[in-house]
């Protein structure tokens, strides 16, 4: 059990999780397992893991409700990732469990490092509005989005730092409409996950509660956020520069 002070900071920290995911569709997760590991102080990363992944899938859960309602939400090609995922993040859980979670935690920052110069180096491409999903791309979205489901798995993550290039890179949809449907799969895959950490009682239920209550207001001004720098252009370089900032914290503290 936890005492008021680290709920409340738990709740702080929902809130930021929570507008980090209105804001870019992702990165749930990247804030989540640090705050847990190095602010709140869970000690056993595989708890940490499977908490977050409870704790961003029902946050992404209220930012994909925002979203939807904006209309950037491009719910075929969001189904067909999501359940090509889903099936990839339960055998990802599976692994992750098995393996060292202080390793878990550097490779985790690596990767983060590696999707941030990718986005950055596509980020002035321009997407199309509302494209389809068929028989041409729809080959492209189930691998990528089985992909993206492991890793997700794996880490105990969200996935949508993943997911966002992905459903861009698989359908050449626009960031903004990437980041609203990135966030019916980062659902997905988080449910998935934290069932998955939650049957083997990896799962602090008290810390989730804070983290799911601060969250539900951080994903509304999110969302606002999100269209605000669409429009700018900005919005990639906003997501960018967040992985590059907590990977690097991360590999710091891992090392």
């Amino acid at each position: 059990m936890h005492d008021l002070f680290h709920l409340f900071l738990g709740a702080l920290c929902g809130g930021s999780i929570g507008l980090v995911l209105g804001l870019v569709g992702g990165g749930g997760s990247i804030l989540a397992l640090p705050m847990m590991i190095y602010i709140i102080g869970v000690g056993n990363p595989h708890i940490a893991i499977g908490t977050s992944a409870l704790s961003v899938s029902a946050n992404s859960a209220m930012a994909l409700i925002h979203h939807a309602r904006a209309k950037t939400v491009n719910w075929s090609c969001g189904l067909i990732f999501a359940a090509s995922g889903m099936a990839g993040a339960l055998v990802g859980a599976k692994a992750g469990m098995a393996v060292d979670g202080q390793k878990l935690l550097l490779l985790f920052a690596v990767i983060m490092i590696v999707v941030g110069i990718s986005m950055l180096r596509n980020r002035r491409q321009d997407g199309v509005v509302d494209p389809k999903c068929d028989h041409r791309n729809a080959p492209s979205v189930m691998g990528i989005g089985t992909a993206t489901g492991a890793m997700s798995g794996f880490f105990g993550i969200g996935g949508g730092f993943l997911i966002v290039p992905g459903l861009m890179r698989a359908t050449r949809m626009r960031a903004i409409d990437a980041v609203g449907t990135s966030l019916l799969a980062v659902t997905a895959f988080g449910v998935t996950t934290a069932a998955s950490y939650a049957l083997s009682g990896l799962v602090d239920w008290s810390l989730a509660g804070a983290f799911i209550l601060g969250g539900s207001a951080g994903a509304t001004f999110g969302t606002r956020l999100s269209h605000r720098f669409s429009r700018s252009g900005s919005l990639l370089n906003v997501f960018a520069g967040l992985i590059f900032t907590v990977a690097a914290y991360m590999i710091f503290r891992s090392l």
